[in-house]
């Protein structure tokens, strides 16, 4: 459906040219671009993780991890083997290969598994619900991030200009405030913008890692997996603690997976590979081996292993960086949201297409909003990052292990794995990562609660949303009765008919729009071709063209009542005007599609109002009512003309 279609697919917009060599190399540039603008969104967050992750750990109980060669060599082992296994492995060598047509994060690959599971209804349902559970989590890891690592680069501020540090809080909030009024231009614009500075960062980070690396070229030891088992070996205890800000190295994984669909695979794998994952295995190295040679600094050991005379410039730098880091978790939410409105979790919302050639490229102003309160509030309750940490981590490793359960039960029906492999990734990733969880569970108390908050408050509006609507389309159908004895009885009554196309939005084909209902009993007339369109989301991003329409008469060729079923991707935006000149274009509609520029549009939509009844508790009705009279409007959800659409029906209870 290439006119529905918002953009071309994800893989083939990161893809290279084929034939001849011109081809291959404007393919390249293709890719090193997008690999560019992709170091300017999605690493932000696992890229900054230098600023604070080491610091954690040995600031952790009173400092239960100490300064010595096995502690350290310790902490840099699990730090560099989880990375391998969650980013390298996990998420760049596999997941992005579980994309949905493109589409990453937790509800695509939730999506896929429900299709994949299609003729098993109650598992279908199950993955639908650990779905919602990932994604919640992933909302309470998208406040959080922007709120710490913004504060974690203004805090340099400690070393390097003590004297204004007390401006920490003004100067991060003045800097999120920027950040969350520039999200409407798009993330394509902004990653342009702030690829470049990603790339300064990550040099800056190898710089100065291996300029401590050469000094003391033993830190490289600390890579072995032997001294991460030794490490949990001679002190469980202690590597249990540690766990719970190891974790803070691989923050980011999640939202790089998310982001897929604004970039494509191959341009992410290989801004990893090739300049990522080196830059930050030699910081931590540099790091570790500052420690270990001045164990005062673990107090800040980032920006204590710069120069004093670098140290304000990376500041500006770092902060910078953080900006970015916050539009990865950022642009990983808009892409969830519009999947989970698609999917029916959400009430529609209003979401702007920001790029003519990338799909995933959206804004959300509500998101956007509500983002913004949450980060700030999070902010000024904490009031610094070594307090947030304490509240960091539990959504991040629940989202990880989300996207394990649903990688295990995605791989033999779409790979073939067999079972041992399965057991294997069971083993390696869903062990590590149950580690790490209930190493992060000790932080409850202290500040962990706010995202599991977070994460229930979005699973009560997703539940409740669905239910209500079910309900709400239960006494829409009992009211809209047959269409085709509401057919019979027009044909009979042999109405007027008046010249032009009458469109009208309505799920299904079974019963009749209250709109066309309300029409034909008040003003007794029917327009001359009367369209009713129904629109359905399938579980992938893009539905292709040969898929798109299906046309039905309704039993009768002569009397101007038509019905067209339109199938959209959960990443398309349902555009309804466009969707029928493609359909006419397509042949799968008998009329021309010039004839589209004067139609009508009629929207069936009345009051929702509460009754007394026991299908849902009082204050989830109103919930529900609530969201629903704050939905976005009909007509610029599905690209209406506003002076042609009108609006009729009645009352819907609930």
């Amino acid at each position: 459906m290439g006119d529905v279609r918002v953009g071309p697919r994800k893989a083939a917009a990161a893809g290279g040219g084929h034939g001849t060599g011109h081809g291959t190399g404007r393919g390249q540039k293709v890719v090193f671009g997008a690999a560019l603008a992709a170091l300017g969104v999605v690493f932000g967050d696992i890229g900054t993780s230098p600023l604070y992750a080491l610091k954690t750990v040995f600031l952790l109980d009173g400092g239960a991890v100490r300064p010595v060669q096995d502690d350290v060599f310790g902490v840099i082992s699990l730090m560099f083997w989880s990375i391998t296994i969650i980013v390298s492995i996990k998420y760049l060598g596999i997941l992005m290969r579980a994309d949905n047509d493109g589409e990453g994060g937790v509800m695509a690959l939730a999506a896929l598994a429900q299709r994949l599971y299609a003729g098993k209804a109650k598992k279908a349902g199950i993955l639908l619900v650990v779905g919602i559970v990932g994604v919640s989590l992933f909302y309470g890891d998208s406040i959080i991030t922007p709120a710490i690592s913004v504060l974690s680069a203004v805090e340099g501020l400690h070393v390097t200009l003590p004297a204004v540090s007390h401006m920490v809080i003004p100067i991060a909030a003045v800097i999120l405030i920027a950040l969350f009024v520039v999200q409407r231009y798009g993330t394509g614009r902004v990653g342009v913008l702030f690829g470049p500075v990603m790339v300064l960062w990550f040099a800056v980070l190898a710089a100065a890692g291996l300029a401590m690396v050469i000094q003391y070229p033993a830190v490289l030891l600390g890579l072995s997996p032997t001294y991460a088992i030794g490490f949990i070996v001679a002190h469980p205890t202690i590597s249990f603690i540690a766990l719970g800000a190891v974790v803070l190295v691989i923050t980011g994984a999640e939202a790089l997976y998310a982001d897929m669909g604004h970039f494509g695979r191959s341009p992410i794998r290989r801004a990893w590979f090739f300049l990522v994952f080196p830059a930050l295995t030699i910081n931590y190295l540099g790091q570790a081996a500052l420690i270990l040679h001045n164990p005062a600094a673990r107090a800040n050991p980032f920006f204590l292993l710069i120069p004093e005379w670098g140290r304000l410039p990376v500041v500006v730098l770092a902060t910078a960086a953080t900006v970015i880091a916050s539009q990865a978790v950022i642009s990983g939410a808009f892409s969830l949201t519009r999947q989970a409105v698609q999917l029916g979790l959400l009430p529609p919302l209003t979401i702007r297409q920001t790029s003519k050639r990338e799909g995933g490229q959206i804004y959300l102003p509500a998101i956007n909003t509500l983002l913004f309160i949450g980060v700030m509030a999070i902010m000024l309750a904490f009031g610094s990052s070594d307090r947030l940490s304490t509240a960091y981590g539990i959504s991040v490793t629940g989202a990880l292990v989300v996207d394990t359960a649903l990688l295990l039960l995605v791989a033999r029906p779409l790979w073939n794995w067999a079972p041992w492999k399965i057991i294997l990734a069971a083993v390696a990733f869903g062990g590590l990562e149950l580690a790490f969880l209930a190493g992060n569970l000790s932080k409850i108390v202290n500040g962990g609660w706010v995202p599991l908050l977070i994460a229930a408050a979005v699973i009560l509006v997703m539940t409740t949303w669905r239910r209500g609507r079910q309900l709400v389309q239960q006494d829409r159908k009992r009211k809209e009765g047959s269409l085709a004895d509401f057919i019979e009885e027009v044909r009979k009554q042999n109405l007027p008919r008046v010249p032009g196309i009458a469109i009208f939005p309505h799920p299904n084909k079974d019963t009749t729009p209250l709109a066309l209902r309300a029409n034909v009993k008040h003003n007794h007339i029917l327009h001359e071709h009367v369209i009713i369109v129904s629109i359905s989301t399938a579980q992938v991003p893009h539905v292709p063209p040969a898929e798109a329409f299906a046309y039905d008469d309704l039993g009768y060729a002569d009397d101007g009542i038509e019905h067209l079923s339109i199938r959209f991707g959960f990443s398309d935006k349902p555009d309804i005007p466009r969707a029928l000149r493609a359909a006419c274009r397509a042949g799968a509609l008998p009329l021309d599609a010039a004839n589209f520029k004067q139609a009508s549009y009629f929207i069936s939509r009345g009051a929702i109002r509460t009754t007394r009844t026991n299908s849902m508790v009082p204050w989830r009705r109103s919930l529900f009512v609530g969201l629903a009279h704050n939905a976005a409007d009909p007509a610029a959800r599905f690209g209406l003309p506003a002076l042609r659409t009108v609006t009729m029906g009645s009352d819907v209870e609930i």
